[in-house]
């Protein structure tokens, strides 16, 4: 059983449609959806760091660095997101499951702790990525469209309602309080 470092955030939906996101440890990221690609994610922080996040499907986000390095991270539910090969855990404190989460969490229930089929990916070939994005692309339109069930949702038939597409309604332009942890 792995107990990565905690880091904390919270999102503030700005007027623009635009996210501010700040970080326990002092990070700060600006936040925008791509238009037409609702599971890529263009950022920039306060550190001098930009990229895009993306879902590329099994619960796996790939953050592309502006100087072209790749690096995974994997949606593990209650508003987790498992970082650098297990080294960090995300916790979203302005969503329902991160809140959640971090109450079961304190409660001790065993479930909330990390094992080594939850760590995220070191690397992955482009056909892998592919490949998850096929698998993403057929679970969502298989269920209609709306980001529901299979390997379609951000924390992928967990069951928690904590969706990466659960406060979309439909509008690309919306934004959800845990998008790309």
């Amino acid at each position: 059983m792995i107990r990565p470092e905690e880091i904390g955030y919270t999102d503030e939906l700005l007027a623009d449609g635009t996210v501010h996101r700040t970080y326990e440890d002092g990070l700060e990221e600006w936040r925008r959806r791509t238009p037409g690609r609702p599971q890529l994610v263009g950022w920039h922080d306060n550190r001098g760091g930009s990229g895009t996040d993306e879902l590329i499907g099994d619960r796996i986000i790939k953050r592309s660095l502006a100087d072209g390095t790749a690096t995974y991270a994997r949606d593990i539910g209650y508003g987790r997101t498992l970082w650098a090969r297990g080294e960090r855990v995300l916790v979203n404190r302005s969503s329902f499951g991160g809140r959640m989460g971090a109450l079961l969490t304190g409660l001790g229930v065993a479930t909330l702790a990390i094992t080594a089929a939850q760590l995220p990916p070191l690397s992955m070939s482009p056909e892998q990525e592919e490949a998850l994005r096929q698998q993403q692309a057929q679970a969502q339109s298989s269920s209609g469209g709306d980001g529901g069930g299979g390997t379609a949702t951000g924390d992928d038939g967990l069951g928690d309602g904590d969706d990466w597409d659960a406060n979309w309604d439909g509008d690309e332009d919306a934004w959800s309080d845990d998008d790309f942890g």
